[in-house]
């Protein structure tokens, strides 16, 4: 796809009503929202993802965040919680995407690349036309507790961008972004939209100065 100069804003790990409004208000396009995980932060219960979800306004979207990996799971989990989209932390069997675009229509896909060598290259244009969206990040699958998101560290963003210029669908670039790197992360990559977790909390908690440098960063 083209970079794009004005990216769309996804703030995660959203854990409250209050830290919804916050971000709605302070422009964010979605809202990602943690479910169980085998570790990192922002974790909630499904109760209350379904609870969020239910009060958030369109057109801003809930992205369910699971580490799920069977389909009839991970359809079982959004019927719950009922958000607009569900972002793949983890790898997937065979079929399984088909399954959910065929059981869940009219849910967006979002699957996640974790960029630690070239090879996500191939694992990214394996997914174009399966899923509606990739998001780069920098986790650790492969570790005995694996890492699937939050981690606040910067991937090589050469690949990131030989990964967004390949693609025919918009790509997410997530991982140490903050408000100090926001715009060099856009021209880097030219994503069509940035994630951001760490970079925006300060103490666990939603910082609502950290929240609008982001934003302004990320707009101008």
């Amino acid at each position: 796809m083209e970079p794009i100069l004005s990216p769309r804003v996804k703030i995660c790990c959203i854990m409250s009503r209050g830290e919804a409004r916050m971000a709605v208000t302070a422009g964010a396009s979605a809202l990602g929202l943690v479910s169980n995980m085998p570790s990192g932060p922002g974790v909630i219960p499904d109760e209350e993802i379904a609870a969020i979800a239910a009060i958030v306004p369109v057109p801003v979207a809930t992205v369910l965040l699971t580490s799920r990996r069977l389909a009839e799971e991970i359809v079982a989990q959004h019927r719950h919680v009922r958000t607009s989209v569900i972002q793949i932390v983890d790898s997937l069997p065979s079929g399984a995407h088909a399954q959910l675009r065929e059981r869940l229509p009219g849910i967006r896909l979002m699957q996640v690349i974790h960029v630690l060598d070239e090879g996500a290259i191939d694992d990214a244009l394996s997914l174009d036309g399966s899923v509606d969206a990739v998001l780069l990040d920098s986790g650790r699958p492969h570790m005995s507790v694996k890492e699937l998101g939050g981690t606040g560290r910067r991937h090589d963003w050469t690949i990131s961008r030989r990964i967004r210029e390949a693609l025919n669908i918009p790509v997410f670039l997530a991982g140490g972004l903050r408000p100090e790197n926001v715009r060099e992360a856009i021209a880097a990559v030219g994503p069509f939209g940035l994630d951001v977790c760490t970079g925006v909390r300060t103490d666990g908690g939603l910082d609502p100065s950290k929240l609008a440098a982001f934003m302004k960063a990320a707009k101008e």
